[in-house]
């Protein structure tokens, strides 16, 4: 598993606010053509804590129709318990993902250990049908997972990667050395190019939702040796990242689809839609403005 994959948005109907299948397969469609490895449903650029157990397993199904052969279709399946997460992990394979990302629970994190994330990514990795990618988002878990913590799950046949979304250079770096097995992908475009030079396999990166066709042009630049081409994409991916995914969230990237003509579409409360000034600020900076 390597390249990059866009985390995509969850498209919701204007009037109605409900998933909007057509609009999706058609982003999904046009973000393949540009040369991504996969596509992410349901995670937290896809707005995934606001979807209920029926709208996660839909997405998958969608998303399933569109895809292209080779492309990985990865699920985001994470829940507050063990029990639930292996019930989101079941619907996503039966519904056609090809992967889940599994995130730490959140809720109780004050009293989660190492000893008790082992024993849920475990149980699982146990039963799910598919390969199993392990979510580091301290963000939004208030949860980080330490570099020791996956090497006690590396041995599991079906746990076969992690995503960083740490946004610490330092913390990818160790999960490159701690588990050299696996993928190791980052969650912030920012920092996909020196992600590479550590040695990891790419990126499942918010700018790929609109600007798909730099990230990958970046991988391919790196893959083909050519250096200064892929630093001087990745001085272009950067603001895009900063600016739109990192203080918009997943608003500022639906702007930033609007922007390109795909459709992004409004988010889903409590999320608040973005200000005129913000959605102005995002076109100029999709225009390289």
């Amino acid at each position: 598993m390597r390249g990059v994959f866009p985390p995509i948005t969850t498209p919701f109907d204007r009037a109605t606010g409900d998933i909007a299948p057509v609009p999706f397969r058609q982003n999904i469609e046009r973000l393949l053509a540009a040369g991504v490895s996969g596509i992410v449903v349901s995670g937290s650029t896809g707005e995934a804590a606001l979807l209920d157990a029926d709208e996660q397993r839909r997405v998958v199904e969608i998303a399933r129709d569109a895809m292209t052969d080779g492309a990985w279709l990865i699920a985001g399946t994470g829940g507050e318990s063990t029990r639930e997460t292996i019930a989101l992990s079941r619907a996503a394979a039966a519904a056609g993902a090809d992967a889940v990302l599994v995130r730490p629970p959140s809720y109780f994190s004050a009293a989660a250990s190492p000893a008790t994330l082992v024993t849920h990514f475990r149980a699982v990795a146990d039963a799910s049908p598919v390969p199993v990618l392990i979510y580091n988002i301290p963000k939004y878990t208030h949860i980080t997972l330490a570099p020791g913590l996956l090497q006690q799950l590396a041995g599991h046949e079906r746990i076969i990667g992690v995503k960083d979304s740490s946004g610490d250079l330092k913390n990818v770096a160790a999960y490159r050395e701690a588990v050299p097995q696996w993928t190791i992908v980052v969650g912030g475009a920012s920092l996909l190019l020196t992600a590479l030079e550590l040695g990891c396999q790419g990126g499942i990166v918010g700018v790929a939702c609109f600007q798909p066709g730099l990230c990958v042009q970046l991988l391919r630049e790196f893959e083909q040796g050519h250096r200064a081409a892929a630093g001087a994409l990745q001085e272009r991916i950067t603001p895009l990242d900063k600016e739109i995914v990192g203080k918009l969230g997943p608003a500022g990237v639906k702007a930033a689809m609007d922007a390109v003509g795909l459709y992004g579409g409004p988010v889903r409360a409590p999320l608040a839609p973005l200000s005129d000034k913000d959605r102005e600020r995002v076109s100029a900076l999709v225009r390289g403005d």
